[in-house]
């Protein structure tokens, strides 16, 4: 029987759930997200293939990280020495389908540091095939005064610059039918008011990703990205205000969140030689909220 999608992961107000401190941890959330642990079969779309996720310590991250493996890829993970213990349950995720599993913890607002996360991938995997723009900095505000200059630097840096330093390193080293895919968000069309410096940087993210794909395509790469709506992971109980994340998304058609492991296959078809002929594209996971 088909799954009925209103009823395909849990339902708010998520009334247990407490503040946490960003970047806040998986263990910490009631309900837990679903990364596809138990529910995510692999048919071999990625077997032999190499792949760099930024921000796969947890959430949509983990679950792309968790499916790429069972697909037959090897990972390498980015992620900030205070995600270490989420970054850690993810690789022992990836582990556990026989598939490598590199860590490596840093600031991938540093052009150095992304150069190096790249190098680390060709020296540890064997090269590099996939490259997941997702690490994202995030904070909401209700007012313009409260964003300061280091803010907006700081989410522009995480979310815009690291995507194109390591975007240009990946590119360097990719084979033809290699793939790069940013994750960018339902702000990028539909942008939130309290998240204007985020909104912002996932705009930029959709346009800059266009760009690249005409770039690149003469080297046989594609580059797509994945705008997901509202999706359960630490990200929100530890940048939104409480009420808020409690009632995290009612807003959408399907009257809830999504599961990072409703995400993951996206990342997976961007990723296969199913997805051959799309490049410069915007895949839509938004729980039925248009984007057209």
């Amino acid at each position: 029987m088909p799954i009925d999608p209103r009823s395909a992961g849990p339902r708010p107000p998520f009334s247990h759930q407490q503040p946490l401190t960003p970047p806040g941890h998986t263990g910490d959330m009631d309900p837990r997200p679903d990364h596809g642990e138990t529910s995510y079969q692999g048919s071999g779309q990625l077997q032999g293939r190499k792949a760099l996720i930024t921000g796969g310590d947890s959430g949509i991250g983990r679950a792309v990280a968790l499916a790429f493996a069972r697909e037959g890829a090897d990972v390498l993970i980015s992620y900030l020495e205070e995600e270490s213990r989420d970054a850690q349950e993810t690789m022992d995720l990836v582990k556990a389908e026989g598939r490598k599993a590199i860590g490596v913890p840093g600031d991938i607002r540093e052009e150095h540091h992304c150069e190096t996360l790249v190098e680390r991938a060709v020296q540890e995997l064997g090269g590099i095939d996939i490259l997941v723009n997702n690490a994202a900095y995030q904070m909401s505000h209700a007012s313009l005064e409260e964003i300061s200059g280091e803010e907006f630097d700081r989410t522009f840096r995480t979310n815009v610059y690291a995507t194109f330093f390591l975007s240009k390193a990946a590119a360097r080293q990719m084979p033809p039918g290699g793939s790069i895919i940013n994750t960018v968000s339902i702000n990028a069309d539909k942008p939130n008011q309290t998240l204007v410096a985020y909104a912002a940087t996932k705009g930029a993210l959709q346009n800059l990703t266009g760009g690249m794909a005409q770039l690149l395509a003469d080297k046989g790469i594609r580059v797509n990205c994945v705008a997901p709506g509202p999706i359960w992971t630490p990200l929100i109980p530890s940048t939104l205000d409480i009420d808020s994340a409690r009632s995290f998304g009612k807003q959408v058609p399907l009257k809830r969140p999504g599961q990072p492991c409703e995400v993951a296959p996206a990342f997976v078809l961007l990723a296969s030689d199913r997805g051959s002929y799309i490049s410069g594209a915007t895949v839509a996971v938004t729980g039925g909220v248009p984007l057209i």
